[in-house]
Parts: C-alpha cells; sequence; structure tokens
C-alpha cells in the first residue's frame, strides 16, 4: 500500500464519521417537528424490536406535530408504549386509527440537556476520527516507508485529523445555535 492510498483510506474514514454525526445530530430536536427525531424508536411487533419507520408512515401536518399511521392498526399500542419508552419527552395521542404527537415547545431546562446530548456525540465523533488516524499511524508503521516519507505522512494525517475536528466543532456550533434559538 503506498502513502497516498493510505491518506486516501483514511480521509473516507474521517468524511463516514462526519455523515454519521448529521445523522445522530438530525435525531436531536430542535423545537419544530421532524421525522428522524423518532429514528432511534423500536417497536416490540410479534415478539422482534423493530424500528418505527418499517411499521408506519410518519409526516408533518403542522410545525409542531408528527402523524403516524401504522401498516397494520394492531401495533398501535406497542407504538405508543416504544415512544413513551424511547423517553423523547414526546406525549403520543392515540386516537383508535394514528398516533399524534404534538412537539412541546423546548424548555430552557431541555434545551440544556440536549446540548449536553450534543455536545457527547460530538466528542463520540472526535473520538472516532481519533480512532482512524491511530490505525493510519499504524498502517504507516507497517509499510517500513524511509523516515521522511513517514513524518510526512504522520504530519499530513494530523493535519487531516485537525481538518476533521474544526468541521466537528462547527457542525456543533451550528447545531448548538439552533437548539438555543427560540
Amino acid at each position: 500500500m503506498d502513502s497516498n492510498e493510505i491518506i486516501k483510506l483514511t480521509k473516507e474514514s474521517m468524511e463516514n464519521t462526519l455523515k454519521n454525526l448529521e445523522k445522530r445530530f438530525a435525531t436531536v430536536r430542535a423545537g419544530r417537528a421532524n421525522p428522524s427525531s423518532l429514528d432511534g424508536v423500536n417497536v416490540e411487533y410479534y415478539g422482534s424490536m423493530t424500528p418505527l419507520k418499517q411499521l408506519a408512515t410518519i409526516s408533518v401536518p403542522e410545525a409542531t406535530q408528527l402523524l403516524i399511521k401504522p401498516f397494520d392498526r394492531s401495533c398501535l399500542g406497542a407504538i405508543e408504549k416504544a415512544i413513551l419508552a424511547a423517553n423523547l419527552g414526546y406525549t403520543p395521542n392515540n386516537d383508535g386509527e394514528t398516533i399524534r404527537i404534538v412537539i412541546p415547545a423546548l424548555t430552557e431546562e431541555r434545551r440544556r440537556e440536549l446540548t449536553k446530548q450534543v455536545k457527547a456525540i460530538a466528542e463520540d465523533a472526535k473520538v472516532s476520527v481519533r480512532n482512524n488516524r491511530h490505525e493510519a499511524l499504524e498502517m504507516v508503521e507497517q509499510e517500513e516507508f524511509p523516515e521522511d516519507i513517514e513524518k510526512g505522512m504522520e504530519k499530513d494525517i494530523q493535519d487531516l485529523v485537525n481538518t476533521y475536528n474544526k468541521k466537528i466543532e462547527e457542525m456543533l456550533k451550528e447545531k448548538e445555535g439552533e437548539l438555543m434559538t427560540i
């Protein structure tokens, strides 16, 4: 494996970390209804845990409301329980055919909790970037490049880490701003 391949693989891994961070940030709600806030909800359906979005359509009829229409009405109760168990701060209203969730306005306390949650998610992404660096440095060591090339690659890898950490920080600031605006 040559030096360019190692750098390319490392960059791809770090890009995947950013994509994952974006997805995880999308599940943290910011005052308006967002179907992706229910992405982590799993429902017990016929004895197995099934993602909610495989059991129902989730739409946004109003800015502060989610509408869940299950494909099989018999699982309404299980969906309701799963949403409550997910501890998202939502109160589902079951009308026998659909479940409506009115998104409550975020309190100052809840905003601070969500900000802490977002910071923890960003820190996970930074740890992932550091792990990518560690793996890349191990690959460089295994290839036994001449010392000057090895030092140059270590610098390039560290530059990548710095760049991606900066991107993570920018994404974090943006999400925090979104959470703290009323």
